[in-house]
């Protein structure tokens, strides 16, 4: 089983996804804004702040910090968009993104600043261009210019260099330099071990208060949105766009599918709404075709 990873309302981290088998997924300019767009919509749903960020064609980095305590909601979110909206347009089929996004826990703002220049400066270590002032799908030419970025927190960014000859000083001092990171059974640090010891401790502290109430479902349960589509289809020998909901039987397999994204994703019903199948409904709908479909599974297993 995988354990889950250390995080807490508050901390930092260091977030990175590829493409499945490393394939180029974010090639083009229509995808790597469609992908910029779909990070500034769930920012704003899920309160996350994020302070740098840098999309190459086969993966990409984000620098933020878990702000809501919805770190996993955020990345479901905004891998699950941006796999469906691949699919659709790219075609293909199986999985878009690796199986589970990969997160650096960071200790404090020295060692962000760091984080920050690692993800501006992979353009450059990529061979793609030689300044990373020249990458335009990084937050690098979102700071120090005198407007205020929709995605990145720029004012928190440029409070950590006091200028922007610092800045790009720092960078330009970084390259060829390698993350120092520690490796744990709960995943990455980027710090010392003595701030590995006291987050597992923030940690702990969050699981026992989530315990003593409703607890929250985590991340390593969740199922990619794609692959549960995919296992679907194949299940029932039918694509998801040729399923008539116009009949019963489509009713009933449109059912079934929403208690799947519901249970294995842990999608809300604000992102289920946007997925083929479900945009001719609307969201307070859902509620109670998810019960009705989870009565008839019920009562079909006994």
């Amino acid at each position: 089983m995988r354990r889950a990873r250390v995080t807490y309302q508050g901390a930092y981290h260091h977030v990175m996804n590829r493409g499945h088998n490393g394939e180029d997924i974010f090639y083009g300019s229509a995808n790597k804004f469609f992908f910029l767009e779909n990070i500034e919509e769930n920012i704003k749903r899920y309160r996350i702040r994020v302070f740098a960020y840098c999309i190459l064609d086969n993966h990409y980095h984000l620098i933020l910090e878990n702000s809501s305590g919805q770190l996993s909601e955020f990345i479901k979110s905004i891998n699950g968009k941006y796999g469906m909206n691949y699919r659709k347009n790219e075609g293909g089929k199986g999985y878009v993104f690796q199986n589970r996004f990969k997160s650096t826990l960071i200790q404090d703002d020295s060692y962000l600043r760091i984080s920050i220049g690692y993800a501006l400066l992979n353009p450059v270590k990529a061979g793609i261009v030689q300044k990373y002032n020249d990458y335009n799908w990084s937050s690098i030419k979102d700071y120090f210019d005198g407007r205020l970025s929709k995605i990145v927190d720029d004012t928190f960014v440029e409070g950590l260099f006091s200028s922007k000859g610092e800045f790009y000083k720092f960078l330009t001092g970084m390259t060829g330099e390698k993350l120092k990171i520690i490796k744990s059974k709960y995943g990455e640090v980027l710090g010392s071990e003595e701030f590995l010891k006291e987050a597992l401790s923030r940690y702990d502290r969050r699981k026992k208060a989530q315990s003593s109430g409703r607890q929250r479902i985590d991340d390593r349960y969740f199922e990619p949105v794609e692959k549960i589509l995919m296992e679907f289809e194949n299940l029932k020998g039918i694509k998801i766009v040729d399923v008539n909901i116009n009949t019963f039987a489509g009713k009933r397999l449109r059912g079934e599918l929403l208690v799947l994204l519901k249970e294995l994703s842990g999608l809300k019903y604000t992102d289920i709404i946007e997925i083929p199948l479900f945009t001719d409904l609307q969201v307070n709908s859902l509620p109670k075709l998810y019960r009705d479909a989870k009565i008839r599974k019920t009562q079909f297993i006994k």
